[in-house]
């Protein structure tokens, strides 16, 4: 009996432990200026982005380059598939001097939390 309780005991705390690792959607409000930047590749983003989100590709020799072109003191929002390249592309904003950037990371995390559909 007591291996029967200690075995649920641990199935409870890894199912608990597996919940609280999962990316949650916090209700994100946007001001009316907002960019919403996807920063997958091309390919992935005519798959399906945010509706009114621009693609910038983290992965583009040419992004740097791009974000200059961009005014520091402007709310972005930022997002990707699974949260990886949105936390890379938020860092080097923040380097470049980017001062409202927030990470939304996976696009359907961003779509939940925002309110913002996602479209093809």
């Amino acid at each position: 009996m007591k291996k029967i309780l200690a075995i649920l005991a641990l199935a409870f705390a890894a199912v608990f432990t597996l919940a609280a690792c999962a990316p949650s959607a916090e209700p994100v409000t946007l001001g009316p200026d907002a960019i919403v930047i996807d920063v997958r590749t091309p390919s992935e983003y005519s798959e399906g982005h945010l509706e009114g989100a621009v693609n910038i590709d983290v992965q583009s020799p040419d992004f740097a380059s791009i974000l200059s072109q961009l005014p520091t003191d402007g709310e972005y929002y930022v997002y990707c598939r699974s949260g990886n390249r949105s936390a890379a592309a938020v860092a080097q904003m923040k380097a470049a001097g980017f001062t409202n950037v927030t990470d939304g990371g996976s696009k359907e995390n961003a779509s939940a939390a925002t309110g913002i559909p996602i479209v093809q």
